[in-house]
């Protein structure tokens, strides 16, 4: 009996080593960010973000159209029954999203320009400047903030555009705090004062040197408030002071569901939508925080070693 003969990986069969894989690329994910429950928030968010593109391709019905029965419940011609007008509630949850999810990046993004702004400038400059400023912000936080958007929102008017105004009102002072506080926290370091030092402006060390790092702590809270923006609108246009009729936003279809609460079906899938799009962002924000600070990555790989 012979041997097999052993066969180096490493040799080719014609006798040649093989040459070595120099373009090979790793891509290594931080631990925090590979959690269940930050995997599941990004699919979520995937998930609806693909509806609202492809919702025309995706409504079996025109979100708007009457020309069903009213009040049927769900079956397999309207998977989410009909509204008290005959209309397809699928559909309305479906190009629902292209209001909520949009509308609630754009509030989130405006916050944090205004707050980060009025932040930064406040924690840099000190004095006179940030007494000012942030009596302003204690101002805004000595109410509640649905009650001081219900107030601007009713004195504007009922509208989508009237309750952005009013969402983002109520949401930059927490942008604000946040973001004086890690000023703070920087502007006393070794190289804020080396590149003062330099000649670099107040401006310019302000832009390129302070705003980096505070870039991420800011993340994780715009991540989180995205989830809240969502249910303020939501809130806003269930009240009647947001998305009027007949616009198939998720907050106003809640408040239809709720005045016939028979048909259980117009607010449930609705209200399932809103709730499944808030606890996505929440675990995604979650997610973020713990792979941006380097305490909660370190106590994470720790706890998994």
């Amino acid at each position: 009996m012979t041997a097999a003969p052993i066969v180096d990986p490493k040799i080719e069969p014609d006798g040649l080593p093989t040459a070595p894989n120099r373009w090979s690329i790793r891509v290594r994910v931080p631990r925090a960010w590979r959690r269940p429950l930050g995997i599941a928030g990004v699919a979520i968010i995937a998930f609806w973000v693909l509806v609202a593109l492809f919702a025309p391709l995706l409504a079996p019905f025109d979100p708007l159209a009457q020309d069903s029965p009213r009040f049927l419940p769900p079956s397999p011609e309207h998977w989410m029954g009909t509204d008290g007008v005959g209309r397809d509630v699928l559909s309305r949850v479906i190009y629902g999203a292209q209001i909520s999810l949009p509308i609630a990046v754009v509030l989130v993004v405006l916050s944090v320009i205004v707050g980060g702004v009025i932040g930064a400038v406040a924690g840099y400059a000190g004095g006179v400047v940030d007494s000012i400023l942030m009596r302003v912000v204690d101002l805004f936080f000595a109410f509640p903030s649905i009650i001081l958007a219900m107030a601007i929102a009713a004195a504007l008017g009922p509208s989508l555009t009237n309750a952005v105004v009013a969402i983002v009102v109520v949401s930059w002072p927490s942008y604000a705090r946040v973001t004086r506080s890690l000023v703070l926290s920087l502007r006393s370091t070794n190289y804020i004062a080396a590149s003062r030092l330099l000649g670099t402006s107040s401006a310019r060390a302000l832009v390129r040197e302070v705003v980096p790092n505070v870039a991420g702590p800011v993340l994780v809270l715009a991540t989180l408030e995205l989830g809240a923006a969502v249910l303020l609108l939501s809130g806003l246009s269930y009240l009647g002071l947001g998305a009027v009729p007949p616009t198939p936003e998720w907050g106003a279809m809640v408040s239809d569901g709720a005045r016939t609460f028979n048909n259980w079906w117009i607010a449930v899938f609705p209200g399932i939508a809103i709730f499944s799009i808030v606890l996505a962002f929440n675990f995604l924000g979650d997610a973020l925080r713990d792979g941006l600070d380097p305490r909660s990555s370190k106590s994470l790989s720790d706890a998994e070693i």
